[in-house]
């Protein structure tokens, strides 16, 4: 197995491992990739043998931590510092970062990670203090919560695939089988669509 900056090579192992997951089956490869097979990273989202996408979350929230101190020298200088620059620059520097991907991490149990760090974000933004009430922040810096924006997000991915009947994906959403475990919060629990702007 070679590993490059860029690739990472995968090859085929004898020792596999079967992962259920909302009723998929993953096989997992034991040596499959050249990160001591724990956590391989697909497509920029960080897996684990559990798809808990904790390392991925906490990840995430870094990079929101680097990007508010970016927005706190925005809001802190004399030259550009607007409320709509600065909601702009959250929805750009922020929140794109934060949503990617969202669908398929959105319902994890670490999904507080990355609120707190937008949170943090709404607050720059509207120029509030610690002590202001959470349900107040979205309305001050203008930008919906990041559970409804997961949501929407969720749900114009279902709709997509609603429409195209050959991905096989299709089946799972409108057929869903049966829970292999309690504590797994598929999507297709949720269908019932948010409406916010974009």
């Amino acid at each position: 197995m070679s590993k490059t900056d860029k690739q990472t090579t995968i090859r085929t192992n004898s020792n596999l491992n079967i992962c259920h997951y909302h009723g998929c089956r993953f096989i997992w490869m034991a040596s499959a990739f050249d990160m001591s097979a724990t956590q391989p990273t697909y497509l920029g989202v960080t897996l684990d043998r559990m798809l808990s996408y904790r390392v991925h979350l906490e990840k995430t929230a870094g990079k929101l931590k680097n990007r508010n101190n970016l927005l706190m020298k925005l809001a802190g200088s004399t030259w550009g510092a607007s409320a709509n620059t600065l909601r702009s620059s959250a929805l750009v520097l922020c929140y794109s970062a934060a949503e990617y991907c969202a669908p398929v991490w959105s319902r994890s149990a670490h999904t507080s990670r990355v609120d707190v760090q937008l949170n943090s974000t709404m607050r720059l933004i509207s120029g509030t203090l610690r002590s202001a009430p959470l349900p107040w922040l979205p309305v001050l810096s203008n930008i919906e919560l990041p559970v409804l924006r997961r949501k929407a997000a969720t749900d114009k991915l279902v709709e997509e695939i609603v429409k195209h009947d050959s991905w096989p994906i299709q089946p799972d959403i409108l057929s869903p089988p049966s829970l292999p475990l309690t504590s797994r919060k598929p999507l297709w629990l949720d269908l019932q669509p948010v409406d916010i702007k974009n």
